[in-house]
């Protein structure tokens, strides 16, 4: 079979959609000129959402144009996919807009974090002759938004918890906390641009990761030097290799190796009896050395169940290395602390946080390594993401265009041309367009993408002050620590 394919599997705008989008220009009412469409979040599991990816697909995707290449792939393709392919439509798209795309894309800035059932984005043809481009759209740019969207609304979420605890029993919390939710996500995700938009989510609102291709997307699409870091850790076969009788000899050598004044470094301790890997080789053997290095050990369980084992370790760490009592009356472990990164989710962080709690242990004892949990644990159902077409021009008149399925009244979209007003108070509401905003509103949505072409660019910096400053919204939990 000899077929002249795509430089790459994404390179072809045409078939980045679904096969169905391909036959809808021949549905559309006769003398259709605009499609005006929306995305919001329609509920799920969060309270509010945290705003972020958008940039990142609007630099990769949206400024190439469609090319008779791609015309003559598609065309060829859906001859036997079964679709009835548009080419006389692209190809006067090439021929009057250089093939790039018609439309205007409006947005919340990135980093902003508001109520659910709120417009975030919208999308509208700015030529007429190529009203079913909106539509043709969204598949690619719902999945660009509802993803990472959805990443840093969970990173968010475990940053109120992560906050809470910590301003209840640290005396730094905010000197804490941009490295107590660490990115173990790049292995369990199911593609490579999945660990790069996930992680980079992830970085709105911590500094720290593992998955190096978020360093290079937050580089690439937000111009980004350096978006988080690392330290020195060892995994279970640079201990294991050892022997299980060498297996103090291998602590031994993290400690030589990176045990430097001021370094951390971690450990995984758990390759045969973690307690009493805590209690006698770091705690007895090897604690005399630990504590002469200077650095920070940190002790990683990567077993049990998280919160039992993490309080017990903490328990024997301060047995043998002692603990300073901080201002808030809470102990402190000397010279060691501890990561947790197996089993890591929103209910098991803030188990382990309350348990440390209850039990008199500073939050700033342990971070967290979050992985599946992080990156491949969310769908598109998680926030109940949708892109809807709310109105169409039609012969020069505007209708509007809404579903309200009997069977599921949360499925009832929205109407008309939207915006979002914003109060001086901080109150958001979606409202039409031709409605007059009220003295001290200002309409949220700002132009991203016209003709082709990005109009407004965002810095990473920018984003993450802009989602710290509303992460306190973000309602995870209001019982008792």
């Amino acid at each position: 079979m000899n077929r002249t394919l795509s430089p790459s599997l994404g390179s072809n705008l045409l078939l980045r959609t679904d096969s169905y989008k391909v036959s809808h220009w021949m549905q559309y009412p006769p003398g259709t000129q605009t499609v005006f469409s929306y995305i919001e979040s329609r509920g799920g599991l969060f309270s509010h959402s945290l705003f972020f990816g958008l940039q990142a697909y609007l630099r990769e995707y949206l400024q190439t144009p469609v090319t008779r290449d791609d015309v003559d792939e598609a065309a060829a393709l859906m001859a036997v996919h079964g679709e009835p392919f548009n080419r006389e439509g692209w190809l006067r798209l090439i021929e009057k807009h250089g093939g790039l795309m018609p439309v205007r894309i409006r947005a919340v800035p990135e980093g902003s974090v508001l109520p659910v059932h709120n417009v975030l984005a919208t999308i509208e043809n700015t030529d007429p002759e190529f009203f079913w481009v909106t539509s043709f759209l969204e598949t690619e740019l719902l999945r660009a938004i509802w993803y990472p969207t959805t990443v840093a609304t969970v990173s968010a979420a475990a940053k109120t918890t992560l906050l809470r605890y910590l301003e209840a029993t640290c005396d730094d919390p905010q000197g804490q906390i941009a490295f107590k939710l660490h990115d173990f996500g790049a292995r369990g995700v199911s593609s490579l641009e999945s660990a790069a938009l996930g992680g980079m989510a992830h970085l709105v609102n911590f500094m720290g990761t593992d998955t190096l291709s978020a360093l290079m997307a937050a580089r690439r699409y937000y111009d980004c030097d350096v978006a988080g870091f690392s330290i020195p850790a060892a995994e279970h076969s640079t201990i294991t290799g050892w022997g299980r009788e060498h297996e103090a000899d291998a602590y031994r050598n993290m400690v030589a190796q990176f045990g430097k004044p001021g370094a951390i470094f971690a450990v995984v301790s758990d390759s045969y009896d973690i307690f009493n890997a805590c209690a006698r080789l770091w705690g007895d053997a090897l604690r005399e050395e630990v504590i002469r290095s200077g650095a920070t050990l940190v002790v990683r369980p990567d077993s049990g169940d998280p919160a039992e084992t993490t309080l017990k370790v903490a328990q024997i760490l301060a047995e043998r290395f002692g603990t300073t009592t901080n201002a808030k009356g809470f102990r402190v472990l000397n010279n060691v602390r501890i990561i947790q990164g197996d089993g890591v989710t929103l209910d098991s962080l803030r188990l382990c946080l309350s348990n440390f709690f209850h039990n008199g242990f500073s939050a700033e004892n342990i971070a967290f390594g979050m992985g599946g949990g992080l990156l491949q644990q969310v769908n598109r159902d998680t926030m109940q993401w949708a892109m809807k077409c709310s109105a169409m021009q039609v012969d020069g008149e505007w209708r509007d265009v809404y579903k309200a399925p009997v069977g599921d009244t949360s499925k009832t979209s929205k109407k008309g041309r939207l915006v979002l007003a914003a109060s001086a108070d901080g109150e958001v509401r979606t409202q039409r367009a031709e409605q007059v905003l009220e003295p001290g509103q200002v309409d949220l949505l700002e132009t991203v993408y016209e003709n082709g072409r990005i109009v407004r660019e965002s810095s990473f910096e920018g984003i993450r002050g802009l989602a710290a400053s509303g992460v306190g919204r973000l309602v995870t939990s209001r019982a008792p620590l």
